[in-house]
């Protein structure tokens, strides 16, 4: 990028980290964007759940503005918008069709779609669930920003109408995401929010093999999980884990484990941001599987693929630290050198560079 680029963030949330992964993958990546002299406003919902767990109420890396409604704000924020290089609507915006509606009547110079779940998106589609997104809306967007890569991206192009669906993966932030050097608490470990679909994995990944290593410590951080779970003796709970205190909480860990939500396996290439974040710190690595995640990171060479509750009590049991070790730091190199918010700036900043201006705009502009 030669110039410096005026971005025009909606999104989830940038501020609260709490029961979303949204928050930490907008901060790497508009951290990025800023350290390449990119001019950033996020406009985010106010809503009481967030408003009551805020752990980054006022960034210093970005302008941040929240909003009750979106013809408020649309009303109120319409010149920056209409005159910003690129306005990009998020996933899981609340209110998101009128809001996406009432963009494009702007007419801005570029409308984007920068999806943070993109397999869980298109289920919801191919339901008729309209939450966030309505099919209708798909070929407005001058492009369509996808957290999953490989095939997913020729289905939104050909099955959905996407004039250009383009891969932009989540990234950790390299400033706060390393080893702590801190001594091991646990022996395997997860970070993620409740979801029905991902319990099941963690039941047979973690809650069995804690339930047969009974002199081992497990732990599972994140909230919203039933009370009716029953968690074994030795798997501490944390309720919630602020994005401070992360990079400690990886660096404590033997090993950490990665859980992929159904929709995400289906799809593939789907590399969740705790995955990133863990291999940052230099936590070992046990995953579920999912197509293209070889090519990310190669099992037993830089993370360690488990199917059943046997492959992972035969890593914590006989594996050597050495192997492991030896896998972790495989993990970071790939990481650092493609997945950081750096990274991913640049990839973003390139494909608006390269997106033509909207001829509306271009018109009302003359």
């Amino acid at each position: 990028m030669t110039r410096s680029l005026d971005i025009v963030f909606l999104g989830l949330s940038l501020s609260s980290s709490w029961g979303n992964g949204h928050a930490t993958t907008y901060r790497a990546l508009i951290k990025g964007l800023r350290h390449a002299g990119h001019r950033i406003f996020f406009l985010e919902r106010d809503v009481p759940w967030y408003a009551s767990h805020r752990d980054l109420p006022s960034p210093d890396f970005c302008e941040l503005a929240y909003y009750s409604d979106p013809a408020t704000m649309i009303e109120r924020h319409g010149e920056r918008l209409g005159n910003a290089d690129a306005v990009i609507v998020g996933s899981y915006v609340p209110d998101g069709v009128p809001l996406i509606d009432g963009l494009e009547a702007l007419q801005p110079k570029r409308l984007c779609f920068y999806d943070i779940d993109t397999p869980v998106t298109l289920a919801k589609l191919d339901r008729g669930d309209e939450e966030y997104l309505a099919l209708r809306q798909i070929p407005l967007f001058d492009a369509y920003f996808s957290f999953s890569g490989g095939r997913v991206l020729t289905w939104l192009e050909q099955r959905y109408g996407a004039r250009r669906a383009i891969a932009l993966y989540c990234s950790v932030d390299e400033g706060r995401y390393a080893n702590t050097g801190e001594s091991n608490c646990w022996d395997l470990g997860y970070l993620g929010t409740y979801s029905p679909d991902r319990q099941p994995t963690l039941e047979r990944l973690l809650l069995e093999p804690a339930r047969r290593l009974p002199s081992m410590r497990f732990v599972v951080a994140g909230p919203q999980y039933p009370a009716e779970i029953e968690w074994p003796a030795n798997v501490e709970r944390i309720e919630h884990l602020p994005p401070a205190d992360h990079a400690s909480f990886y660096s404590r860990q033997r090993f950490t484990l990665n859980v992929t939500r159904s929709d995400m396996i289906a799809a593939g290439w789907s590399p969740s941001v705790r995955l990133f974040e863990a291999a940052a710190c230099g936590a070992p690595i046990i995953s579920d599987f999912w197509q293209g995640l070889d090519e990310l990171l190669p099992d037993t060479e830089a993370l360690f693929i488990a199917r059943a509750p046997e492959d992972v009590v035969a890593l914590l049991t006989e594996l050597s630290d050495s192997d492991r070790l030896a896998a972790a730091a495989a993990a970071r190199k790939r990481v650092m050198s493609s997945h950081t918010g750096y990274a991913r700036a640049g990839d973003l900043a390139g494909a608006l560079s390269n997106l033509p201006a909207n001829p509306a705009f271009e018109r009302i502009s003359a």
